[in-house]
């Protein structure tokens, strides 16, 4: 079984048909920078881009970044705030001529790395962050999902926490790594003081390199791992929700 996974980005838009079986990409991925503003009419146009680049029929799936309850969104703090109250499963429906499945960003990559990455066989507390944009969450509970954490919006010293720990928040500061790596530390002692997570898996883009600032990370008790499907997480996830393997809200 086969579906296209879309994962929608605060900077980028990508996707690429799956296995469901093995959660593996089919083809190279392809990636189109998220329209400014990012407005459901431009990333809507996007999507249905990339979908026809894919000359794909079948089933597809997306994510989105932000809370998602039954296809239509009730965030928006990364891309445009006219997202809000959207229904964007029917909005990229009447565009790609399917049913599109769509949920949380954070959510999508989660349910990929407990199925097919870090989290395969973790049956305790996991928690799922993403660094990217912004910090995308998702938290398991004896591998079962709550939906829409979102927990990159907790306060830290008056500020969201994405604002300080995010990979955005880095490049724009110019942090080197220990300095990034200190605020992360304390993001991830606040969520584990609220949590009591077993595991911490890591992803988005700077998950490449995790091997540059795990191991700086202080005042964790946790186990923290990188995701095995890195970047890629988000598309397999979204490919998931597509066959119904995991609920889409």
């Amino acid at each position: 079984m086969q579906a296209l996974g879309i994962d929608i980005g605060g900077s980028g838009i990508k996707g690429a048909p799956v296995d469901l079986a093995t959660g593996e990409l089919l083809t190279e991925r392809k990636k189109i920078a998220t329209p400014q503003p990012a407005t459901p009419d431009a990333v809507t146009e996007v999507v249905k881009e990339l979908t026809g680049s894919f000359e794909w029929k079948g089933l597809i799936g997306s994510t989105f970044p932000g809370v998602v309850t039954g296809g239509t969104i009730r965030s928006a703090a990364n891309v445009d705030k006219a997202w809000i109250g959207t229904n964007a499963a029917a909005l990229f429906a009447k565009a790609t001529g399917t049913d599109v499945a769509v949920l949380n960003d954070a959510d999508a990559a989660g349910i990929a790395e407990m199925t097919f990455g870090a989290g395969v066989g973790e049956k305790g507390t996991v928690v799922m962050l993403t660094f990217g944009t912004g910090v995308g969450s998702a938290l398991f509970v004896g591998g079962l999902l709550v939906p829409n954490t979102e927990f990159g919006h907790i306060v830290i010293r008056g500020k969201d926490a994405e604002k300080r720990a995010s990979e955005h928040a880095k490049v724009e500061h110019g942090w080197g790594w220990k300095e990034w790596t200190e605020r992360v530390s304390e993001y991830l002692a606040h969520m584990e003081a609220l949590l009591t997570p077993d595991l911490i898996i890591v992803g988005g883009g700077i998950s490449k390199e995790s091997d540059k600032w795990i191991p700086l990370i202080t005042g964790v008790q946790a186990r923290i791992v990188p995701a095995k499907l890195q970047n890629d997480a988000g598309i397999v996830g979204a490919a998931m929700a597509a066959g119904g393997i995991a609920m889409a809200e």
